[in-house]
C-alpha cells in the first residue's frame, strides 16, 4: 500500500504525456514534425499521395500482432475523428475493416484511443485480434462502417463484428487494450 501514492503520480504523469489535445504538428513547418507525438504525421508525409490510406505494422515491440491504418491526409489540431467528413470516415473504417478481416477473419477488432490517451496526433486506427471476454454492455449496434459514430467529445471507441453487424463501444479513453498485443 505504501507504493500506491507513487503509482498514482506515475499514472497521472503518463496521462499528461499522452494528451495530444494541443497538437502542434504542422506539415507547412517541418521542424514541428520532429516532436514525438508527430511521428505518424511524418510517416504520412513520407507516403505517396495515393492511395488515400496506408497501413503500418505497430512499431512498439510490445505490440507485435498490431497494425495501424492511417489516412494520408492530415486533420486539424489533435485530429479528432469528428473533424473528418462522413465520406472520409467511411473510407477509413472500410479500409481498416478489410485489413482486419484479412488478418483475423471474424475475430478482429479496431480501436481508436481518446484524445487524452493518444500519444500520436495523426488519426490512426489500431487493428488487431479482439481479446476473448472483453465485450461489455456499453455499445451500440450498427449495420456497417457508414453508421459508426464519431464521438463529438473526441473520446475513444472500439469496434468488432457480431452476427453480421458491428458493436461500437463508445465513450472510453484507452481502447486499444481490447486487442491482442
Amino acid at each position: 500500500m505504501r507504493h500506491l501514492p507513487v503509482l498514482l503520480v506515475i499514472c497521472a504523469a503518463l496521462a499528461l504525456l499522452a494528451d495530444i489535445s494541443g497538437c502542434a504538428c504542422d506539415v507547412a513547418r517541418p521542424e514541428t514534425l520532429e516532436a514525438r507525438e508527430c511521428a505518424l504525421c511524418r510517416e504520412a508525409e513520407a507516403q505517396p499521395v495515393e492511395p488515400p490510406v496506408f497501413f503500418l505494422k505497430d512499431a512498439s515491440p510490445r505490440k507485435p500482432q498490431r497494425w495501424l491504418m492511417l489516412p494520408r491526409t492530415h486533420g486539424k489540431g489533435g485530429e479528432p475523428l469528428a473533424g473528418r467528413t462522413a465520406q472520409e470516415r467511411l473510407l477509413l473504417w472500410t479500409a481498416a475493416i478489410e485489413k482486419a478481416k484479412s488478418l483475423w477473419g471474424n475475430e478482429w477488432g479496431l480501436a481508436i484511443n481518446g484524445s487524452t490517451a493518444r500519444t500520436q496526433c495523426h488519426t490512426h486506427i489500431h487493428i488487431g485480434k479482439l481479446l476473448k471476454g472483453v465485450e461489455t454492455g456499453r455499445f451500440v449496434v450498427v449495420d456497417g462502417p457508414a453508421k459508426i459514430p464519431a464521438p463529438e467529445d473526441d473520446s475513444g471507441l472500439w469496434v468488432h463484428p457480431v452476427g453480421g453487424k458491428l458493436h461500437v463501444h463508445i465513450g472510453e479513453e484507452i481502447t486499444e487494450t481490447v486487442l491482442l498485443r
